[in-house]
Formats: C-alpha cells, sequence, structure tokens
C-alpha cells in the first residue's frame, strides 16, 4: 500500500513522464541485466542507436539530450566489460589501431588546458565526437566484437538502417515533412536545406550533409560487394542497396558525398591490382568527371545541378569557405594549439558567444579540427588517419580468400571515401558514420589474423578430402 501511495503521489506530480517512466522502469532492469551479462548487447545497442540519436528531437518534444544516451550506453558498456572480461581477453587490447588512437585522444585530453579555451564545458561537450567515442568503441570492439562474423553482423545493421534511412528520405520527398521536421526547419533549419523552392532531404540524421555522406557511403561499399564472389541472393540485394542509396544521396542535394564514390573508386582500382581495369575505370571516372565539369548536360535535373555545382571553383559557398580560411589562417598563427576543443562552431555559439571562432562557419572537418587543435592537432590527427589507411591497404594485399576481401576492400574504400569527403563536411565525427567507420577500421587491422583462420581450416579440410595413397608392394624375385 506504501508503494502504491508513492507511485500515485508522484504520477499525479510528474503526470505522463512519470508513469512512461514507472511503465519502462521493468524493461530498463530487465535490459541492464542482459547488458551485464552481455557487455556486446551494450556495443551493438551504442550503433543501433547512433542512427537514431541525431534525429530523435523531431519527433520526440522536449528537450531530452539524446546524444548522452550514447554516452550512457557506452559507460555502461565499459562497466560491464570491465567486470565480466578475463586477463586473456583484454590482451586483445594490445592492437596498432589501440596505440594510434590513444596518442591523438591523449593530444584531446590536454586540450582541456589550453589557455585559449573560453568554455570547459563546451570542451567537454564537443570532445566526444573528436576523440572520446573513439577510444571508448575501438577497444570495446577488439575486445567483444573480434570475429568475423560480428563484422558481417555489423555490416548487416549498417544496410538495414540505409535502407530504412533512405525510405524514409523518399517519403519525406514525396509525402513531405512532419510537425517537428517543419519546426526544426522553421527555427533555422531551411536556410541550408529549402533551397530554391526545393527542399534537401535529410531524413532522420543531423542535416542533409549528414544524410548525403552517410548514403554515399553505404552506395559505394554496397556496389563494391555486388563485385564481390557471393550467391546470387546476396549480389541481387548488394545491387538493390546501391541503387537505393544513391538515389538517397542525390536526394540530399549536398556536393560534398560526391568524393566518396569518387575517392573510393579510386582506391579500388588501385587496390584490386588489375591494370586494365584500372585503366577503363580510370578513363569512366575521367568522362564522367568531365561531363559534370564541362558540360550542361542534365542541368534540368535538380540532383544533377547540385553535384555539377560542388566542382565549380566559382562556387559562391566555396568562396565563401576560402575567404573564411583566410581569416582563420590569421588568427591561427600565433595560436599553434588552436582555440580550444568546442571554441568554434554550434558550440562555440552555445558557450562562448560572441567570440571570432563562434561567428565563424567550421564547414570543414579538417578546419574544425586546424581552428580547435591548431596545426598541431591538425598534422597529428592527418598522421593516424593516414597510418591507419596505409596499415589497412598493406593487410588487403595480404589476403587470400576472395570473399573476405572484398568486403574489407569495400570497408577501406569507404574509410579513404569518408576521409576525403570530410574535407567539404563535418562527416568524421559525426553519427552514424563515426560509428561504421571506428568498426571498420578495427575490421581492416584484425581481417589478417581472420584470412589466417580461414586459411588453416581450408587445409585442414583438404588433407581430410585428400585419400591417403596406399603403401606400394614391392615384389622381389628370386632366380
Amino acid at each position: 500500500m506504501l508503494i502504491a501511495l508513492i507511485l500515485g503521489y508522484t504520477i499525479v506530480k510528474g503526470e505522463l513522464v512519470t508513469a512512461g517512466f514507472y511503465i519502462a522502469l521493468p524493461f530498463i532492469l530487465g535490459y541492464l541485466i542482459w547488458l551485464f551479462n552481455d557487455p556486446k548487447v551494450g556495443l551493438l545497442s551504442v550503433l543501433h542507436f547512433s542512427f537514431l540519436a541525431n534525429g530523435m528531437s523531431r519527433f520526440v518534444p522536449g528537450n531530452i539530450p539524446w546524444g548522452l544516451i550514447i554516452d550512457a550506453l557506452l559507460i555502461l558498456t565499459v562497466l560491464a566489460t570491465i567486470f565480466k572480461v578475463n586477463k586473456e581477453d583484454s590482451k586483445k587490447m594490445n592492437n596498432p589501431i589501440f596505440f594510434i588512437m590513444f596518442v591523438w585522444f591523449l593530444y584531446t585530453m590536454v586540450q582541456v588546458v589550453n589557455p585559449e579555451a573560453k568554455s570547459k564545458e563546451a570542451w567537454f561537450y564537443a570532445v566526444r565526437g573528436v576523440s572520446l567515442y573513439l577510444i571508448q568503441m575501438i577497444p570495446l570492439i577488439l575486445i567483444l566484437m573480434n570475429k568475423k562474423e560480428d563484422m558481417d553482423t555489423v555490416i548487416k545493421i549498417w544496410f538495414m538502417w540505409s535502407l530504412i534511412s533512405a525510405f524514409y528520405g523518399f517519403k519525406m520527398d514525396i509525402l513531405g515533412v512532419t510537425a517537428g521536421e517543419r519546426k526544426w526547419l522553421d527555427d533555422g533549419g531551411k536556410v541550408t536545406h529549402e533551397i530554391q523552392g526545393r527542399l534537401r532531404i535529410f531524413s532522420f540524421y543531423s542535416d542533409a550533409g549528414q544524410f548525403g555522406a552517410a548514403m554515399a557511403h553505404t552506395t559505394l561499399s554496397a556496389f563494391l560487394m555486388a563485385l564481390g564472389p557471393y550467391t546470387t541472393k546476396e549480389k541481387r540485394f548488394y545491387w538493390f542497396l546501391t541503387a537505393v542509396c544513391f538515389w538517397g544521396y542525390a536526394l540530399s542535394g549536398s556536393r560534398g558525398p560526391l568524393f566518396v564514390i569518387a575517392a573510393g573508386g579510386f582506391l579500388y582500382l588501385f587496390l584490386i591490382g588489375n591494370f586494365r581495369i584500372l585503366i577503363t575505370g580510370a578513363a569512366i571516372g575521367g568522362i564522367l568527371f568531365g561531363i559534370l565539369k564541362f558540360t550542361h548536360i542534365g542541368d534540368t535535373n535538380y540532383q544533377i545541378h547540385r553535384m555539377r555545382t560542388g566542382l565549380d571553383p566559382n562556387d559562391a559557398s566555396l568562396q565563401v569557405r576560402i575567404e573564411n580560411q583566410k581569416k582563420l589562417a590569421v588568427y591561427l598563427a600565433t595560436r599553434p594549439l588552436g582555440g580550444g576543443i568546442g571554441s568554434g562552431g554550434s558550440w562555440g555559439a552555445r558557450f562562448s558567444p560572441g567570440s571570432f571562432l563562434s561567428e565563424v562557419a567550421l564547414d570543414s572537418w579538417y578546419v574544425k579540427i586546424w581552428v580547435e587543435t591548431g596545426v598541431v592537432g591538425l598534422i597529428l590527427h592527418l598522421i593516424t588517419l593516414i597510418l591507419v589507411l596505409i596499415i589497412g591497404c598493406l593487410k588487403v594485399y595480404k589476403l587470400r580468400d576472395p570473399g573476405l576481401k572484398q568486403k574489407v576492400i569495400a570497408l577501406t574504400c569507404g574509410y579513404f571515401g569518408i576521409m576525403m569527403a570530410s574535407y567539404g563536411n563535418q562527416i568524421l565525427g559525426q553519427m552514424p558514420t563515426g560509428s561504421v567507420i571506428y568498426f571498420s577500421m578495427v575490421y581492416m587491422f584484425l581481417c589478417t589474423t581472420w584470412d589466417e583462420e580461414i586459411y588453416q581450416e581450408k587445409q585442414a579440410q583438404l588433407a581430410l578430402e585428400t585419400p591417403e595413397e596406399e603403401p606400394k608392394r614391392v615384389v622381389v624375385r628370386i632366380s
């Protein structure tokens, strides 16, 4: 009766929110028990929720910090892993990818005492996407999801959410936006998302730029897998996914993600090592580039026109970015450590309004890193990214299993494409692309171990299937 009185009183005071919490409480407790029994559940939850986190505020009213749910899930997963794993499991962190990224993480931690930083709170919020998610997820993946089957699971989840988000984008284009999405547009989103009477589709992602990059990333990876040695059913699915996500990318009206496909495609031609296909692919790519760059074919189509403007050096938005970078170069000339993480962009506008960096647009991921961590931070960040790419490519060359090799090539090319496109947009640190890239980086480093296991299994199977030769009889005749 006492519990009933307490529940009744708190529900009356808290109304629907409190009642909803009490209804959800058994499910929350059940989930926590499940997570602590199997920490992999938490890591998969992070991957799933990363696709929804940025767009949830447009569907659920109230100032709920949806992004912090990812932080909570990661912390719970880390705690569950600490309690669950043994000493042997912890040795799996002894991998070059962890140490490479740990150096970058340490540098961003030092940034908390950057004398130029205006706000410690801004650092706390902004460092999550810059390095904190990365340094939490990479060891968790190494310990909890280090098998080839885990890679297959991650790819399936990624492709499933890509399909869902693409079809939701089609719905948005055909049927229009919801009340929450309209409010988001009216509150400032329409400045960049309603151009010449056309809506740039953003699905349930943070914005059209992120949606376009995610769609281009999936388009590239699915296309490369469609070329692999898989079953007819699997190939049909990959071709279907390629077509759907490419149209999703086109509807986003974002120009930067074009370089995800272009850069990733170029790396693929390089990795396969076939000179004839390399020349043919380069020729086809050159023709398509020439059509976009030097002709007006298809200009009546809005999507093609938007892609073409991305290659125009006189484009107005590009000129604005160049001017901004010139101003920033002057400001940062005497600040080799930058202005502090969280000092620019939306975090700067929120926590240090009126400062110089808060009023300059940081459209590029690398410009953001340059501004907030200085030229020292930018060089260190580029070294870590390039080092991961080089090691990944070297490991691809060592792979012998064709099915595994094609999937790792798709992940490596996707990683490189996102790297290149991040010059035009802040893609690398955004969810869900960030979470997919973190898994990709780890699997690029683990693939040779799986390849050796597959090779040994095949050799053992071959030995079993090959019949032993009967001993030869030697007949000696004595005359």
